[in-house]
């Protein structure tokens, strides 16, 4: 049977549990072991697709088409894993469940309680990702110990140790350790009271991770030890770094993954981290700087743009190219001093997906500026439809071209609801979602950038190019260079007598890793650097 990973957290949220779970299926991987991992959140929404992202960040959208928690993009990132919609469960899908099955007599009328139904459902969802060839399921547990939310999925993997054995579950908790400024010290007592509430709930860690600023010494990791009750060698420091991706190397150089694999009874096979290990020396030792404005709705929330960050970061590995990130509020545009104080100076222009009508008429005037000032430019999803209307109004001449979410009466709907959406009421999980194919043009940029003449890349968006305008467009030189097989849908469009002028309706910041960046941000990346480099003041 499959070992099990859970990882619980401990003292306060934000702790980092998705990238410490992604960095444990890094290590493992490494071993070649085969994994699988999932999330569990404890909020009552069936999905994060409804959310708003100035509370829950982003939404990551998997190939088959679920609205995840965004750990699963650090997921996604760190191991070779294509996860799916049963990677990620919450307590709103495993009530919704449970309550469907009473509704239809599966009971025969026994009375519905959190134990054992709700639990044994979650249990069900513990299992099912070991039905393939998995050998360790790594699952991440939402929340803080303490929550009143998440006790039903602690008691579920106190059953569930019971159930499988102890020799075949591994418990992790991620703690903070702070320092007292005034003290000049590190204090375990938070993690002793999280331990000790864990434990009453009846889980026993095997292992601490000590989230820290500063690095642990041997009497508070033998304190740590004494009264949490793991072996010395089971306290693992997590101290805080500038790079996520480095993790993996400072939990290899703590023995994490020998830890684990001891207490799993597992082989410890030969580690292969060296690869990995190479590719953190290219994002720590790059040649070139470039630095590219992010001009969107929620760029002042950290997580909103996430897998973005991440993507344009892996971007510039193939060029050596360290990127600089400029957040730009899209609403702060709308002076002609404004938008030139914002983006002066800037390598490339990028604007990111979004809904609504706040901030776009900021995003128009950034894509003309990134347009008439030959500034590379990248556009997805809503970057995309709003590079449609800008070039619309001002190069087609259509005065007051829209898309009909932010104008119904607009004389010039270039974009349109898609007619798939026309008669959807319900809002969660009804938009085109998931993974589509693509066609490319032979010739465009876009080709070039993939290298093949057909793509799958993911979708979250009702709206849509409209078909009848669109040819008013490429008149004028806008190309459609990706469309859906069927060639009703406009999927990638570009400008061909500008240095990069390409926008996608799909995210494909959702498929970038940082073992395998995403061509067309390596593609944007190389022409922002070619910007600098040219516009460079020659050397005196």
């Amino acid at each position: 049977m499959a070992k099990y990973i859970f990882v619980t957290g401990g003292v306060l949220s934000s702790l980092g549990k998705g990238v410490a779970s992604a960095s444990i299926g890094t290590l493992l991987e490494a071993r070649r072991y085969r994994i699988n991992m999932q999330k569990f959140d404890p909020y009552l929404n069936v999905d994060p697709g409804t959310l708003t992202p100035f509370q829950h960040g982003e939404v990551f959208v998997t190939r088959d088409g679920a609205e995840t928690d965004l750990d699963l993009g650090h997921y996604e990132r760190f191991t070779s894993l294509t996860l799916n919609r049963n990677s990620n469960t919450t307590s709103g899908q495993v009530y919704y469940e449970v309550i469907e099955r009473e509704r239809r007599g599966d009971f025969l009328g026994k009375t519905v309680q959190v134990v054992p139904h709700i639990t044994e459902e979650i249990k069900r969802r513990f299992r099912r990702l070991a039905r393939g060839n998995a050998e360790i399921v790594i699952a991440e547990i939402g929340g803080t110990v303490g929550d009143i939310e998440s006790l039903p999925f602690l008691e579920s993997i106190r059953q569930f140790r019971q159930e499988v054995g102890a020799e075949n579950i591994c418990c992790i908790h991620l703690t903070y350790i702070p320092y007292i400024q005034a003290a000049g010290e590190l204090k375990s007592k938070p993690t002793q009271h999280s331990v000790e509430r864990l434990r009453e709930i009846g889980i026993q860690p095997d292992i601490i991770l000590c989230r820290t600023e500063k690095p642990l010494n041997q009497d508070l990791r033998e304190k740590i030890s004494l009264y949490c009750n793991v072996p010395f060698q089971a306290v693992i420091e997590a101290r805080d770094t500038d790079c996520i991706y480095e993790i993996p190397l400072t939990f290899h150089q703590e023995k994490l993954d020998q830890v684990i694999l001891r207490k799993l009874r597992l082989r410890p096979r030969v580690s292969h981290l060296k690869e990995w290990g190479k590719l953190i020396d290219q994002l720590r030792n790059p040649e070139h700087e470039v630095e590219i404005a992010m001009v969107g709705k929620y760029v002042k929330l950290q997580d909103s743009y996430k897998s973005l960050d991440e993507a344009l970061r892996h971007g510039g590995l193939a060029s050596r190219t360290r990127v600089k990130l400029r957040k730009v509020d899209s609403e702060s545009l709308r002076r002609d001093d404004e938008l030139e104080r914002s983006l002066a100076g800037v390598d490339g222009i990028l604007v990111p997906g979004g809904f609504g009508t706040r901030g776009v008429e900021g995003m128009v005037a950034a894509i003309r500026y990134a347009r008439e000032k030959r500034i590379p430019f990248f556009g997805i999803c809503l970057g995309l439809q709003v590079a449609v209307i800008e070039f619309a109004r001002n190069v087609c001449g259509l005065d007051r071209a829209n898309s009909t979410e932010f104008d119904p009466q607009t004389p010039h709907p270039v974009i349109t609801l898609m007619d798939s959406q026309r008669q959807v009421q319900a809002m969660g999980g009804t938009m085109r979602l998931g993974g589509y194919p693509c066609v490319l043009a032979a010739g465009s940029l876009s080709r070039r950038c993939y290298g093949v003449p057909r793509i799958v890349e993911r979708h979250r968006h009702r709206y849509e190019v409209n078909p009848h305008l669109f040819g008013r467009l490429q008149e004028k030189g806008l190309q459609a260079s990706g469309r859906s097989p069927d060639r009703k849908l406009v999927e990638i469009v570009e400008l061909k007598d500008h240095p990069f002028f390409v926008a996608t309706q799909f995210h494909p910041e959702f498929q970038s890793r940082l073992a395998s960046p995403h061509p067309i941000f390596s593609a944007f990346i190389a022409a922002a650097l070619r910007q600098r480099l040219e516009n460079r003041p020659p050397s005196a």
